[in-house]
């Protein structure tokens, strides 16, 4: 079998991925369901949010590739840096992806670096709002935002992912 099901019923073939395949609420609804930090933070809190609050960051040129940037995970799902870093096939695989994912929703690639700068200030601070501390830093030269995170609950972060890619298109 070389296709998943996704949540609206649709046949989805990661490793061959088509445009007319993806579907925002499939995303939204996967993505609000998945832990970020691999689920090692205190409470749960959504890729979904992670995604809202990234497009939130970034000015609005970019802010549609701020949602977006982690959809592949939707199909995909996630991996942690240190061991996404060590297979370079995922990479490869979650690069075809997002360029599908750049062609259906208007965006161009690469992902801008704008994008991918907000994802790392992001990752400081749900560092800091939802891990414990580390036991050895974690060497990013990038200081968190000043906002505190609060985790929403998965049907809220699915329903503001939603809300703000209608915001958005």
């Amino acid at each position: 079998m070389q296709w998943i099901q996704t949540y609206t019923g649709r046949q989805f073939f990661p490793l061959d991925p088509r445009e007319d395949d993806l579907d925002i609420e499939d995303i939204a609804h996967s993505l609000s369901r998945q832990c970020r930090f691999n689920g090692h933070c205190r409470d749960f809190y959504s890729v979904a949010e992670h995604a809202v609050r990234v497009s939130r960051a970034v000015s609005e040129t970019h802010a549609l590739w701020g949602l977006l940037h982690d959809a592949g995970e939707a199909y995909l799902t996630d991996l942690p840096r240190p061991i996404k870093d060590q297979i370079g096939v995922y990479r490869d695989l979650e690069n075809q992806l997002l360029k599908v994912v750049a062609r259906r929703y208007g965006l161009r690639w690469p992902i801008p670096m704008e994008v991918d700068a907000a994802d790392t200030a992001l990752l400081v601070t749900e560092a800091r709002d939802l891990l414990v501390a580390p036991p050895v830093p974690w060497g990013l030269e990038v200081e968190p935002l000043e906002e505190v995170i609060v985790p929403w609950a998965m049907d809220e972060a699915k329903a503001v992912f939603l809300a703000r890619f209608e915001e958005l298109i």
